[in-house]
């Protein structure tokens, strides 16, 4: 394998973690400026916590965007009704990175991977499809109704023992909830509505359930949030190695987040196509330059495959871009969950 620990864990968030909040406000505003002009770019950051919401960053675009109001508005669709006082600080980007980028090139250094395995239809490690399915299905339980006490603040993470055939070791749901709900309902209530449906047969498994005993407080009233601190559930749980740079409220010429679905892209054809069980695809650019600085593929023994890359796939920006048809408003579906495995985005479409 090209990495796993024999025992492994993963988790995942719900979209009203603090910090998915911001992501998803970062992607709703690049959405709402490429509906207008495709040709926009946009590095938005979003950080919220107790009250307070500061949106900032740079674009080059001809919409016109209330971004208090596109802010607004997702917090709400999110789940949460109390008012936020909201801050923006929204600039033209610098002419220095643009220059670089009008000419094709990429829109700053750096390092993105990309990776699938056969192990799951998904083509991701089975913790990664589990831990995802779990924190929507939180979501799912919540937004239908079904289980009215929930809020929109929650968390899962599996741990997976691959020296038991990948049984699951443990699995570990913390959610907000109402003040006047008792402990024991909520475990109860999770363990037949959420755990058992997903995961099957639980004998065996260490489920914990809200571990601190109370979790009333969420969101922005519990904690602060930032755009970008979760990269890790964002891709592939800390699996595989990460180049550092987030994905949400970056337009395409970002190479951080066109270049990580391009690598994705990639080594899932080439698993689906029985290249390799697993693969492992990495790439490197210089800001402003087009051709990358490299561009490596590994099988699951580790060796080099780089020649049914090279001869197949373009990984310069502008031609990414078009492959993956990427200047769409389809980011803020992004930004909760995962951004791989999940059949309608175009990066996860092999052929």
């Amino acid at each position: 394998m090209i990495y796993k620990p024999k025992i492994y864990t993963v988790e995942s968030v719900t979209a009203g973690h603090p910090d998915k909040i911001c992501d998803q406000i970062s992607d709703a505003i690049l959405d709402a400026c490429l509906e207008q002009d495709p040709m926009s770019r946009v590095a938005m950051e979003a950080f919220g916590g107790h009250g307070l919401l500061i949106v900032g960053g740079e674009v080059t675009t001809k919409a016109k965007v209330d971004f208090e109001k596109v802010a607004r508005d997702v917090y709400k669709e999110i789940g949460y009704m109390k008012d936020i006082k909201v801050i923006t600080n929204v600039v033209k980007q610098s002419p220095d990175i643009a220059q670089g980028v009008d000419t094709g090139g990429a829109g700053d250094q750096g390092i993105m991977y990309g990776y699938a395995t056969d192990e799951t239809p998904e083509l991701l490690p089975h913790g990664v499809v589990l831990v995802n399915k779990l924190t929507k299905g939180l979501e799912n339980l919540r937004t239908s109704g079904e289980i009215a006490w929930l809020g929109p603040d929650g968390k899962a993470q599996v741990t997976i023992d691959e020296t038991r055939g990948g049984k699951v070791r443990s699995i570990l749901i913390s959610t907000q909830h109402d003040e006047n709900i008792i402990q024991e309902e909520i475990r109860k209530a999770l363990i037949e509505k959420l755990v058992k449906p997903i995961s099957g047969d639980i004998s065996g498994i260490e489920i914990l359930v809200n571990p601190t005993g109370k979790f009333a407080i969420g969101g922005f009233e519990g904690d602060t949030g930032l755009t970008g601190r979760k990269i890790m559930v964002d891709t592939y749980g800390g699996l595989i190695p990460h180049g550092g740079g987030c994905f949400s409220g970056k337009d395409p010429t970002k190479v951080d987040r066109s270049a990580a679905y391009m690598a994705r892209y990639v080594a899932k054809t080439l698993v689906s196509e029985g290249k390799a069980r697993e693969c492992l695809v990495s790439v490197a650019y210089a800001i402003g330059r087009a051709e990358p600085l490299m561009v490596e593929a590994l099988n699951e023994k580790g060796e080099s495959i780089r020649e049914a890359v090279e001869e197949r796939f373009d990984f310069k920006p502008n031609a990414i871009i078009k492959k993956l048809d990427l200047r769409r408003p389809i980011y803020k579906k992004t930004a909760a969950y995962g951004h791989f495995g999940r059949d309608e985005f175009p990066w996860e479409k092999v052929g």
